[in-house]
């Protein structure tokens, strides 16, 4: 299927998951489903849900976390946000809330099974999809994940070229950045390399 005949089935979905309401009566706040994508992109962004910023702009990544995945990708923000290049599908498309903590709660378990298979048979053009932590890279990887998302994103090669998990790009992981300086040293430039092999 090519993103011409893909593009109004890609469209009719858009709408019909902008509308849904399934886990409404679970949520502490009127749904707001956030998703980006056209059929002729390339690259697809799977993270985990929206937080209290994204949730109030209706935009994904317009917070720290995006800032700094832009960083990790070498792109600006009119390439991030480029729908015709780059598809944004989180794990949970709503604002979960918070948890007692005042951390985000994890992606609804309802929204993957539901809608994540459907947007990616309308996605026909992609070649590499970033797998942007834990609960990307258990939908999507299933057995093949390691046993920690660490050794996961360590052996990122080992699932090429159709993708590539990484940590979540929080301040919440500062740490691990700090304590695993291999990956900036060798993760990030194999990460540069692809999206501008799919961008050029």
């Amino acid at each position: 299927m090519s993103g011409g005949l893909a593009a109004p089935e890609l469209d009719r979905l858009l709408d019909e998951i902008r509308a849904c309401r399934v886990c409404a009566e679970a949520m502490p706040h009127e749904p707001r489903p956030v998703i980006r994508a056209g059929a002729t992109a390339r690259i697809c962004i799977v993270g985990q849900a929206p937080g209290t910023r994204v949730h109030a702009s209706g935009k994904p990544f317009t917070d720290p976390s995006g800032d700094r995945l832009r960083e990790w990708m070498g792109v600006d923000e009119a390439t991030f946000y480029d729908t015709s290049r780059i598809a944004i599908v989180p794990m949970g498309f709503c604002f979960p809330g918070l948890d007692a903590k005042g951390g985000d709660l994890p992606p609804r378990r309802e929204c993957a099974p539901l809608w994540q298979t459907k947007v990616r048979e309308r996605l026909p053009n992609v070649r590499l999809t970033l797998l942007v932590g834990q609960y990307a890279q258990r939908f999507h990887l299933g057995s093949r994940m390691q046993q920690t998302l660490t050794k996961t994103v360590e052996r990122a090669g080992d699932y090429g070229p159709d993708y590539l998990p990484l940590p979540h790009p929080s301040w919440r992981n500062n740490a691990w950045l700090k304590k695993n300086p291999w990956f900036g040293a060798r993760i990030l430039p194999m990460l540069r390399r692809r999206i501008q092999e799919l961008l050029s």
